[in-house]
């Protein structure tokens, strides 16, 4: 099954572009997951849309099309999904009879610093990508907290309990997207 990843964060050290690594790591060999990064979508903007989607928009949209189910990595800010995420489902919901996340099965995780994880981020994700016809998967859910502990400098999830939990969650993940394919 082929999976598109992508982390809700610009920045090189992301701890979810890290947590999107060690998933690439920890994937049966049933699953080829393939990292999306975001940077060089432009904010949506609807005037953008009537002259066409930009390149990188477009690359966006063919990758979710061609995959069987998507990943999201989102972190958490200010009690929130990142304007990035959504900026993300934004371009991919549209336009909105041929929206290529319409209808794919979405796995939700994510990595923050703080003590809740990335759970508040992930309430909204899921009410945005309900209202697009996505469909998350409910169970379980990995919402990794303290994540500056569990990564070292290069990014390499070093914490054996998640990464076990990570390869519990993937096969979830594997299992809720066979319906669909």
């Amino acid at each position: 099954m082929k999976i598109i990843a992508f982390a809700g964060s610009l920045r090189s050290g992301s701890f979810n572009k890290s947590l999107l690594k060690a998933a690439i790591e920890e994937a049966s060999d049933s699953l080829e997951i393939e990292i999306f990064d975001l940077d060089g979508i432009p904010l949506f903007n609807a005037d953008i849309e009537t002259e066409g989607d930009p390149k990188r928009v477009s690359e966006f949209k063919d990758a979710i099309r061609s995959a069987d189910g998507i990943l999201i990595a989102s972190p958490e800010y200010n009690h929130g999904m990142t304007g990035v995420t959504k900026n993300a489902i934004d371009w991919a919901s549209r336009p909105g009879n041929d929206m290529p996340i319409g209808g794919k099965p979405v796995g939700i995780l994510g990595a923050s610093p703080g003590i809740t994880g990335t759970a508040r981020s992930q309430d909204q994700l899921r009410q945005s990508l309900k209202s697009v016809g996505a469909h998350c998967m409910p169970k379980p859910e990995l919402l990794l907290f303290r994540a500056h502990e569990k990564f070292d400098n290069q990014g390499n999830l070093t914490d054996d309990s998640t990464r076990r939990f990570l390869g519990k969650y993937l096969k979830a993940f594997e299992e809720w997207i066979k319906p669909f394919t």
